[in-house]
């Protein structure tokens, strides 16, 4: 059986400026076969993410907080419980225009890897 405990997961920011800790990930824990990567991810208020690019798909699941999700030319408000399918190839960006922290989940699939994502 195999649990990641949060604390034990390295909190890192990611190439998009966007605090995380990747839960569970073939590439941070060797051996785990999985074809997906799942990340906590989050985000002071009045912060932007990079614009940025993924080769994959990817998933965003609402945890916590307020944003403006934009998906190439569109853009809508997100909140808790609210899940966003992000295509692969479509410029990206979340901004935090909540009060408190945004905190969401992020799903990649294939898992991700730096070398599938470009920051404009």
């Amino acid at each position: 059986m195999m649990i990641s405990k949060f604390d034990d997961r390295e909190e890192i920011v990611a190439g998009d400026g966007v605090t995380l800790r990747e839960l569970l990930s073939p590439t941070a824990i060797p051996g785990l076969e999985m074809r997906y990567s799942l990340a906590h991810a989050k985000l002071a208020p009045g912060l932007t993410s990079f614009l940025h690019i993924m080769k994959t798909s990817e998933v965003y699941y609402i945890l916590a907080g307020a944003g403006l999700m934009r998906i190439d030319e569109e853009e809508a408000e997100v909140y808790p419980g609210d899940s966003v399918y992000i295509p692969p190839g479509a410029k990206q960006q979340i901004t935090s225009i909540g009060k408190e922290e945004l905190v969401f989940l992020a799903i990649v699939d294939p898992a991700w890897r730096p070398e599938d994502e470009v920051i404009l």
